[in-house]
């Protein structure tokens, strides 16, 4: 059985995970379309700032978030200056270090659905005189709709299995930063293996199901076809 600290890491760990991909949708929706329209000189450098978290040790980039969210960084005192405190070792400071590590899985199927749109559509729809806004949401969103599926399947999954950059800026607070991967960390530390095991486990079966889940659908329309 899991204890009541495990199921309090589990719901922290799936609240965090859904809001972090609202947030990811809402901004990781115009990132990704200007990305693949876009044939500026910074589409190479802004994909590679997207792409960092790919390859980036989430100890660095928890590094610089803690810095510039702490008291003397421009986040810290710019969140500090609106009364609201400093971020660092809170469960939004989780939020906003998310969005940032989990970005990539967002951003990245998000502009490949766009670019295999084509032009040929968005062509057909100017030509009927719609508006750039009216063809994203009649045209554009129901063609990359298997991108979307996709971008918010890897991004909830991702940031579940979060660790060091959570850890960097949540420490280990009880219900309000100790999400599950640092309740695992905690029983091994511990030497509570069984306790370890049971949520490992629960982890595991999860991350399968996340993953066959985005796989089936993918086959899908080969299936059909």
């Amino acid at each position: 059985m899991l204890t009541d600290t495990d199921l309090q890491a589990i719901w922290l760990t799936v609240r965090l995970a859904a809001i972090t991909t609202v947030i990811l949708f809402i901004i990781g929706t115009p990132i990704a379309w200007w990305l693949a329209r876009t044939r500026s000189w910074w589409k190479g450098p802004c994909g590679a700032v997207v792409a960092l978290p790919l390859v980036l040790p989430p100890s660095v980039l928890g590094f610089y978030l803690l810095l510039a969210m702490g008291p003397n960084g421009p986040v810290g005192q710019l969140t500090q200056s609106l009364g609201l405190g400093t971020l660092p070792f809170t469960f939004w400071g989780l939020v906003v270090a998310s969005v940032f590590y989990s970005l990539p899985f967002m951003v990245q199927p998000l502009q490949n659905a766009f670019e295999a749109i084509g032009e040929r559509p968005l062509e057909v729809a100017a030509t009927l005189r719609a508006s750039p806004l009216d063809t994203f949401f009649s045209v554009v969103l129901p063609l990359a709709r298997p991108g979307f599926v996709t971008a918010g399947i890897l991004s909830f999954a991702h940031t579940v299995g979060e660790f060091g950059v959570v850890l960097m800026i949540g420490g280990n607070i009880p219900g309000v930063t100790r999400v599950a991967s640092v309740q695992i960390y905690d029983h091994v530390e511990a030497l509570e293996y069984a306790d370890a095991h049971r949520l490992s486990a629960v982890m595991l079966a999860f991350s399968f199901a996340v993953l066959l889940a985005m796989y089936l659908r993918r086959d899908k329309p080969r299936r059909e076809a």
